[in-house]
């Protein structure tokens, strides 16, 4: 009889075919956690293993994953005596399905130095803690890759979630080519593909999936060919906006050797900014763009790395490419997003799915997409702003998957051809004019003053009462620049000020410091 047989553990200096393999999947919902664990029980249980899988489920969205726990032993005869959950120091594989999980599993003791094989997908789900600041709350996934290199005995660790979606399968498909690739089990590539093939259901995408990761932790993927030229034109043009490819070709080239001759420091963020620009707009804004670049690197030199520019390449691309209404139906009715939207919902090719996009426009809004004279001559009367707003100011709810719906959007984003007569423009133009030579004005008194004035257009983002409210921040932390200027931390003062802006959304943080700004006295340096 089965219980007549002893049961055995691991014990210090057991042999392989006696020691009990332990390994944990960290997983959030919808990653197919519990199919990977699954995979990975049927693989052990084909080869000769006895397996256990156990899972411990998260408390709610990013605020704890899933842990998937899978023990295993070779069948001896013998019953093994399996754990229900995982321990701390006592892990010898360890799965995460985003990058921040492996940093937790860190953190609680799963991974240990002289023990585990740590792999992880290398991309980003933002937690609540994260979303909800109001700057860049974003944690920094550099120091995780660290860490792990450190903690781990191996570390694997590429975008999984990209190999998955790029072959129409689950992450939980390449989370599995990479362990099978890692041969951190002693198990043959056929009998995890005999496993996703006994789930029946996805066969072929999930086998693409696990075939792409495994090569790529054995690091036998194909080469990323080098992109044609044409097609990049294209991809940075938008999909199916390319009309006259050989002059936009042309115009391309012009702008990106320009960018050639850029210090090197500057080339990378520069190229990025030309990118946004040129998406957003048409090669004649990203030759603006450049033009106003320009002024940046004339005024900067190696000695100070740079900075000043590269903070304007980033920002001047940001403040050109504001948002509107003309820009949120472009973007609502790429044929991109479709295909984003039919993927993360799952629909299947030839299914129909029904999109209603949401609109509460404002009569800013409305007379900032007017030919500049109209829409100013409307703004600057407020009984005929007030009437024409309680006509507008109302949510609407469009159907982008009816001929009618999408129409409305399409047209409003073939403004675009026309946005630099618009009133919109004019005035963002004028703001971004005025901020771009406040900072440089500063360069030869304050190099980094100049800096931070440049950086505080992080704070400008958003659309209708959103930018709004980010406007007045950046006008308000802008106010303590007479009161700071001067001194020998003018530039941390602005910085800190920007910091408390981007940190506090009602702006309470703001306000105290502002207070303590106005209290200063003289520079106790100058």
């Amino acid at each position: 009889m089965l219980d007549a047989v002893p049961p055995f553990r691991a014990r210090p200096g057991a042999q392989d075919g006696e020691r009990v393999i332990k390994l944990a999947v960290l997983a959030v919902g919808g990653q197919g956690g519990g199919v990977l664990a699954d995979w990975i029980t049927d693989v052990a249980e084909r080869s000769g293993y006895v397996a256990q899988s156990t899972s411990v489920a998260g408390v709610a969205q990013r605020t704890g994953a899933t842990i998937y726990y899978v023990e295993m032993a070779r069948d001896t005869g013998r019953l093994p005596v399996f754990a229900l959950s995982p321990s701390q120091g006592d892990v010898d594989i360890l799965i995460a399905a985003e990058l921040m999980e492996a940093g937790r599993a860190i953190i609680r003791g799963f991974v240990t130095p002289e023990r585990t094989t740590l792999i992880a997908s290398s991309h980003r789900i933002a937690a609540v803690s994260e979303k909800i600041e109001p700057g860049d709350g974003r944690a920094s996934s550099s120091k995780v890759h660290a860490t792990a290199e450190a903690a781990a005995k191996r570390f694997i660790a590429f975008d999984m979630e990209k190999i998955a979606a790029d072959n129409g399968s689950m992450i939980s498909a390449s989370l599995l080519g990479a362990l099978a690739g890692s041969d951190a089990l002693p198990f043959s590539r056929e009998s995890y593909e005999q496993a996703i093939g006994a789930g029946g259901r996805g066969v072929k995408a999930s086998l693409a999936a696990f075939g792409a990761a495994f090569d790529r932790t054995r690091g036998t993927a194909a080469p990323a060919q080098k992109q044609a030229e044409p097609a990049l034109v294209e991809s940075v043009l938008g999909a199916g906006r390319v009309s006259g490819p050989q002059n936009l070709l042309q115009g391309w080239q012009a702008l990106a050797a320009r960018i050639d001759l850029m210090p090197v420091a500057v080339c990378d963020m520069a190229l990025r900014g030309l990118r946004k620009v040129v998406d957003y707009q048409d090669i004649a804004y990203g030759r603006e763009y450049l033009d106003r670049l320009d002024k940046a690197v004339a005024l900067d030199g190696p000695d100070r790395g740079y900075g000043l520019s590269i903070a304007a390449a980033k920002h001047l691309a940001n403040a050109l490419c504001y948002d509107d209404m003309i820009r949120v139906a472009d973007l609502k009715t790429r044929s991109t997003r479709n295909r984003r939207v039919r993927h993360e919902v799952g629909v299947k090719d030839g299914s129909i799915l029904q999109v209603t996009e949401y609109f509460h426009p404002r009569i800013e809004e409305f007379c900032g997409t007017l030919p500049a004279g109209l829409g100013s001559y409307i703004e600057n009367r407020p009984k005929l702003a007030a009437f024409l707003d309680r006509r507008i100011n109302h949510g609407r709810r469009i159907r982008t998957d009816s001929f009618a719906g999408f129409a409305a959007l399409w047209f409003i984003g073939g403004l675009r051809r026309w946005r630099r007569r618009l009133l919109r423009h004019k005035v963002e133009m004028a703001h971004l004019d005025r901020w771009y030579a406040l900072a440089l004005d500063h360069v030869p008194r304050d190099y980094a003053l100049a800096v931070e004035i440049l950086n505080c257009r992080r704070l400008i983002k958003g659309y209708s009462d959103t930018h709004v409210r980010a406007q007045s921040k950046f006008d308000r932390v802008l106010s303590a620049l007479d009161l700071v200027k001067g001194r020998a931390d003018a530039a941390d003062w602005i910085r800190r000020l920007r910091e408390m802006a981007l940190k506090d959304e009602k702006g309470d943080m703001l306000d105290g410091a502002l207070k303590t700004v106005a209290t200063l006295g003289p520079d106790p340096v100058s």
